[in-house]
């Protein structure tokens, strides 16, 4: 089915998470998705640049919730969920595994990334941008910041062009978000942990004051990540970046 949720396209813009802010903070509360063909300051999680080929999906979902901030950062998983339905539908399923806390990979190559922010609606609870970029057509070139080597969807695949993924992402975050919205995080929480890459496996987090080696062992109740070290404690990973 075509998915209700109105969509702004651009020829070009800095961002649409940039975008999704300004709307945001000047009133505007979705639901609705902003898409770019072409993002002259395309932004990852940490900072890091996206780069937005053309021919690949930048998009951002822009809507308001009530909930409190740490309940609203689920929404991370219930993205990366999306994107992994819209990478299957394209290449083979058996292929697409997420990697904490929210990249899709492909034969364990990164093809999307996904970086959330928020803020105080001017009329009451958050806004929240859910910014995806997916490679459909290209991957970068010559980043070596990113934890796993790039790759794209129609090196596995049928590219589809970025109308045609949104298409497909939007009905499947919608569907996703409905599950999050009526069942809670546990359902989300376990269907992330059966697409999961690494779990069981040894890794290093790499976080802003040190760094922590163990075994990955799955996400708590709230999505942080489970590392069991050497010395058998378990530290919770609730930001930085995880090496398998």
């Amino acid at each position: 089915m075509t998915s209700p949720i109105p969509i702004v396209i651009f020829d070009e813009i800095d961002s649409t998470n940039a975008e999704a802010r300004r709307r945001a903070e000047a009133g505007e509360g979705g639901p609705v998705w902003f898409i770019a063909a072409r993002q002259s300051a395309g932004r990852g999680r940490r900072g890091r640049v996206w780069d937005t080929s053309l021919g690949n999906l930048a998009a951002t979902y822009l809507f308001t919730s009530a909930r409190a901030p740490a309940e609203v950062a689920q929404i991370s998983f219930v993205a990366a969920l999306a994107v992994a339905d819209l990478a299957s539908t394209f290449a083979p399923a058996h292929l697409v595994t997420l990697k904490w806390p929210n990249d899709t990979l492909i034969a364990g190559r990164k093809t999307a990334g996904i970086l959330v922010e928020s803020g105080p609606a001017p009329a009451g609870g958050l806004w929240v941008a859910v910014g995806i970029g997916v490679n459909l057509a290209h991957a970068p070139q010559g980043l070596t910041s990113w934890a796993l080597p790039p790759t794209f969807l129609g090196e596995y695949g049928r590219t589809p062009t970025p109308t045609q993924a949104l298409t497909v992402l939007s009905d499947a975050f919608e569907r996703r978000r409905t599950v999050w919205e009526r069942e809670g995080f546990a359902t989300i929480a376990a269907d992330w942990t059966a697409t999961a890459h690494g779990l069981g496996e040894r890794c290093v987090a790499r976080l802003p004051s040190e760094t922590i080696e163990g075994i990955a062992e799955g996400l708590d109740a709230d999505g942080a990540l489970r590392l069991r070290t050497r010395g058998g404690s378990v530290r919770r990973i609730t930001a930085g970046d995880v090496f398998f």
